[in-house]
């Protein structure tokens, strides 16, 4: 019980600019000693960025506020309607740098992440806020109708700690939907100059039992499962009792997430997630059979694959050899595995850890922050994410055969294809 019940409010958390040794999701996690804390550099002069990204397309960026007013908050029902922040990456036409560099997060989002971490007296809050980003904020669509890809962040973690895989993606010609569910990171600013804390985290943290606490998670993977079905209706068109609004807008207006239909295929969905995020894929994919493709990074199933499997639809579970390869503590991995009904990959990550899948210890990288218990670099834990959810999509959301996913290779020795 106590493994889980101090894991469920971290175990998806926080590994920033000084990244904690830990565990896959639902193991438990260690603090790092003061020692390494004294010993992280200093970081006046650091300018982080995110790695460039490989496609051919510019990257355009803009952010949307919806509010699902058919259901209350699950955490905080008295705040009313069930709130989302959305990050919308798309391709952009040649010569689509209009607008600013879109920003990373705010300070006060990087200030809570960091606080929470423990970092904040060696990592200022603006260096992480002012990570370089490609993609620009207003930036004109690229013409025609391209697949969709839903992506959900770990439990506690801002949406940012996406924005790698966000902006990879889009540049391959995808339209992606980052999504913030309130109150459950340690920090998700809003239009209306809120900062939303991660209330969830306490009901998780404070769960009488172990079991308690896995549902609590349960929970969390369902609700992000609805969260994801109400932005694909919002994105595709879809009508549906609720109110929304962009950066420069308010709540009930005419949605300006259907602005995207014209650009969105559809046909053509897919969903991703690190830790619960990657949960909430296939809880999503259970109930929503517009979902064609999903991708779990790193986390456990605690809303389990239903016994009838996912239709037929193709599931890539991407994590650390150490977390996650058969015969590790987490055994929702083996139990889910054999209910995948369909084309379906089980690839582990040697010297990875649970943060590996994500952008933190790139960045880490980059301020001169390593993790001894994850010893893969920050550059290939980016470019192995980078390389095999983007093959996943390219090959099943766009039909092009991705050798990369048929068995190991030599350029990519870390990854191991289990088959138990």
């Amino acid at each position: 019980m106590k493994r889980i019940r101090r894991s469920a409010a971290v175990f998806s958390a926080l590994a920033l600019a000084l990244p904690l040794p830990v565990a896959a999701a639902g193991a438990a996690v260690a603090a790092p000693p003061p020692a390494a804390v004294a010993a992280a550099p200093a970081h006046a002069a650091v300018q982080l960025e995110l790695p460039r990204p490989t496609g051919p397309y510019a990257i355009g960026r803009s952010t949307l506020h919806l509010a699902d007013t058919s259901r209350r908050d699950p955490w905080v029902p008295s705040a009313g309607a069930r709130e989302l922040m959305v990050s919308m990456y798309y391709p952009a036409r040649a010569g689509g740098g209009d607008g600013a560099p879109a920003p990373y997060m705010t300070t006060e989002e990087a200030r809570l992440l960091l606080e929470k971490q423990k970092a904040g007296r060696t990592f200022p809050p603006e260096i992480l806020s002012g990570t370089r980003t490609h993609a620009r904020t207003a930036a004109r669509p690229l013409a025609g109708r391209h697949p969709l890809v839903v992506l959900s962040p770990g439990f506690s973690l801002n949406r940012a700690t996406l924005s790698l895989l966000s902006e990879e993606l889009a540049s391959r010609g995808y339209v992606v939907a980052l999504v913030d569910h309130a109150y459950e990171s340690f920090g998700t600013a809003f239009p209306d100059g809120r900062t939303l804390t991660c209330v969830a985290c306490d009901v998780a943290e404070n769960a009488p039992t172990e079991e308690d606490a896995r549902k609590v998670m349960a929970k969390v993977a369902d609700g992000r499962a609805a969260d994801a079905s109400f932005v694909i209706d919002q994105l595709t068109g879809r009508r549906r009792d609720a109110g929304t609004a962009d950066t420069a807008g308010t709540a009930g207006t005419a949605s300006p997430a259907r602005k995207f239909s014209r650009i969105i295929d559809a046909h053509r969905i897919g969903m991703a997630g690190h830790s619960i995020g990657g949960n909430s894929a296939a809880a999503a994919m259970a109930g929503d059979r517009r979902i064609r493709a999903g991708v779990n990074m790193d986390g456990t199933f605690f809303s389990r694959v239903p016994r009838s499997g996912l239709d037929g639809r193709p599931f890539l579970m991407l994590g650390s050899k150490a977390g996650h390869s058969p015969g590790s503590e987490d055994i929702s991995w083996p139990e889910d595995w054999r209910k995948l009904d369909g084309w379906k990959r089980w690839l582990t990550v040697a010297d990875a850890g649970h943060f590996t899948f994500i952008d933190l210890p790139v960045l880490a990288a980059q301020a001169g922050v390593s993790d001894p218990s994850a010893p893969l670099s920050g550059k290939r834990s980016g470019e192995i994410t980078r390389d095999y959810v983007g093959a996943f999509f390219d090959q099943h959301l766009r039909g092009i055969h991705r050798p990369l996913l048929d068995g190991p290779t030599a350029a990519n020795p870390e990854v191991v294809f289990n088959s138990p």
